[in-house]
């Protein structure tokens, strides 16, 4: 193997690591949100008051929508990271 093909999977490995470390953070606070939302549901349920109105947007809405976005982009990172490795493999 070449020295840039090691390069290209060192930086590959490197980079899909980071990718998904920093989608784990936003990831678990994502599910926590939908779990709280979901017991607020069914306690409203239970209580037989009104539900959320339709097209009302909350604060929880907007931050899953961030954290969404940064899962996204996290695994975005990932992905790189493994094309960059699937090159250093290929190349010899």
């Amino acid at each position: 193997m070449s020295t840039l093909s090691i390069v290209l999977i060192v930086a590959g490995v490197a980079l899909v690591a980071l990718g998904l470390s920093r989608a784990r953070a936003p990831w678990g606070r994502y599910q926590a949100l939908r779990a709280q939302e979901a017991n607020a549901e069914r306690y409203r349920a239970w209580r037989g008051g009104p539900g959320r109105a339709v097209g009302e947007t909350t604060g929880a809405d907007v931050m899953k929508t961030i954290l969404r976005a940064r899962v996204r982009e996290a695994l975005l990172v990932a992905a790189a990271g493994v094309v960059l490795a699937v090159i250093g493999f290929v190349i010899r």
